[in-house]
């Protein structure tokens, strides 16, 4: 019972403090911009299910927190349905009702009679509210960590991997890959992962000489203590500091923390985009999107990295807090990089019939939309089952289907 309550701190505290967090943030988004457009608001609730305290304010917006800790959500005032994208029809018996209820006039309070160009923003808020976090954060990791930068020095080359085969040799320095400049390690790292199966031609720097060694990275297995068991690609080799001016620190002062963090969550979006992108075109098999289970296990194995060190307890206090403000900086641009998915059950779907709407003067017909709903409600539960079976695998379970091994 100990050692369950324990790993229960470890592994599912963590992942729901950082869950709700997030989607309370994202939630606020919605509610903020839905409030500086005047739209009648019902409820702002963080959790979901029975509540467990509650109050209505003087605008009569219901603040409650419930007793599931998955999140939250905003209501507002007419939503008819889960898309709050209701057709013509739908529109017109809302508004005879509001109109019944509060007189002519009184529809303009109402989310679904404002123009439609405030109605996406008020929908793109919830995504962007998540960036904007993402960005916080990060800006706040920069200002107490610094930058530090690793050059991509080779500092291993193991036998009989593509590396060794191309030629490469400790003390390399990688400058460039295909053309583009690398200056830290990590750089070379991500263009690697992303590029399993491609030919890549790194430009290196060998004593006085200038080399152009060919690679082609291929997938090994690899079990990390965060993320779990996947195939991730490899060169066989190891990158790292071997001299002085292999490493460099420097504080950042608040607005270069700003902008490094923006460079940070820029490059993290794009690599997200691309990594999405070569799944499509089968040259990535999708096993290192993680659900909700995978992200409990990297909430867990984050913090048990955290509280590993021996050090004084405030030491370990701060590490841990900053390490949380990484790992939720993360999971934040992934939540809303998700949202602005053009699936209609999410924010990018609605923006995408709010686009139609504003060229065809009128809403989405209600069949197109309930077909919309039906196919993105199955893709979303299809992404979501596939990402919970990387999980499962990556927690070394279902072996004998042919699981990873």
């Amino acid at each position: 019972m100990t050692g369950f309550l324990g790993q229960a701190l470890i592994y599912i505290v963590p992942f729901l403090l950082v869950l709700t967090f997030i989607v309370t943030i994202h939630e606020l988004g919605h509610f903020l911009v839905a409030r500086a457009f005047g739209v009648k608001i019902d409820r702002f609730s963080i959790g979901f299910g029975k509540t467990i305290v509650s109050r209505t304010d003087k605008r009569g917006v219901e603040w409650r927190i419930a007793w599931l800790p998955l999140g939250g959500y905003v209501k507002f005032s007419g939503d008819l349905d889960a898309s709050s994208v209701p057709d013509a029809e739908g529109l017109a018996e809302l508004k005879s009702r509001v109109i019944a209820e509060h007189g002519p006039g009184g529809e303009r309070d109402y989310f679904h009679f404002k123009p439609v160009w405030q109605r996406a923003l008020i929908v793109a808020a919830g995504p962007f509210a998540n960036f904007a976090l993402a960005l916080v954060l990060l800006t706040i990791l920069f200002s107490v960590i610094g930058e530090q930068r690793v050059a991509p020095r080779v500092v291993r080359v193991d036998q009989g991997t593509p590396a060794a085969a191309a030629g490469f040799q400790p003390r390399d320095l990688i400058t460039a890959i295909n053309g583009r400049p690398m200056t830290e390690a990590t750089d070379v790292t991500e263009t690697i992962i992303l590029s399993a199966n491609d030919r890549l031609t790194f430009t290196v720097e060998r004593g006085d000489r200038t080399l152009e060694l060919v690679a082609t990275p291929v997938r090994v297995l690899e079990d990390n203590p965060i993320s779990g068991r996947a195939w991730v690609a490899r060169t066989g080799m190891q990158l790292g500091a071997m001299q002085r001016s292999d490493y460099s620190y420097r504080r950042l002062n608040p607005f270069e923390a700003v902008g490094k963090g923006a460079d940070t969550m820029v490059s993290t979006v794009t690599t997200t985009f691309r990594y999405l992108g070569r799944i499509f075109v089968g040259k990535e098999s999708g096993d290192m999107l993680n659900g909700p289970l995978g992200i409990a296990k990297a909430a867990g194995g984050v913090t048990k990295q955290a509280v590993s060190y021996e050090a004084p307890p405030a030491i370990l206090a701060l590490n841990l807090l900053l390490t949380g403000l990484q790992f939720a900086a993360i999971i934040s641009i992934g939540m809303g990089i998700v949202n602005l998915l053009p699936i209609p059950v999410l924010d990018g779907g609605h923006l995408m019939f709010y686009g139609y709407e504003a060229v065809a003067r009128r809403p989405v017909p209600a069949r197109v939309q309930e077909v919309g709903y039906r196919v993105g409600l199955a893709l979303l539960a299809g992404l979501m089952l596939f990402a919970t079976w990387n999980d499962l695998q990556k927690l070394s379970l279902f072996k004998f289907l042919g699981g990873l091994a």
